[in-house]
């Protein structure tokens, strides 16, 4: 087997989390602690052996949706077929233990979202979408 396909196939799961305009902004939500959360889930990803990563990004698009985070399939996900999910309103202790628990069983593709989180689902914005066809 080609190294290559190996290596993707080891991949972990990557959680993209906005922080542009409007996301991770106390000015838009006030009551939100952004940089716990973000701690959180980054300290979350120290401890977990590998199962997933924690990469931040200036402003992904959905800011109606803010805060956004982006779950990338792990490679074996993506083997599966599994395409990334945009989850909304990522903010709050209970959609942070609902995601960080999809993760660490595997994330899209492998494991199936809580359902609570999976109402948080929202669709990419149309860049995103373009960019997942090819």
């Amino acid at each position: 087997m080609n190294r290559s396909v190996i290596r993707s196939a080891h991949r972990p799961c990557t959680l993209v989390v906005c922080r542009g305009c409007c996301c991770g902004s106390p000015r838009k939500y006030p009551d939100a602690d952004h940089v716990w959360q973000l701690d959180r889930l980054r300290a979350a990803a120290l401890d977990s052996g590998g199962r997933f990563t924690v990469r931040t990004t200036d402003c992904l698009g959905p800011c109606d949706a803010a805060n956004v985070i982006v779950v990338q399939p792990s490679g074996a996900g993506r083997q599966a077929g599994a395409k990334p999910v945009w989850i909304g309103f990522a903010m709050g202790d209970d959609c942070t233990d609902e995601l960080l628990s999809w993760v660490c069983e595997g994330g899209p593709g492998v494991a199936e979202p809580p359902a609570a989180l999976e109402l948080q689902f929202i669709r990419p914005p149309r860049e995103a979408r373009a960019r997942a066809r090819r």
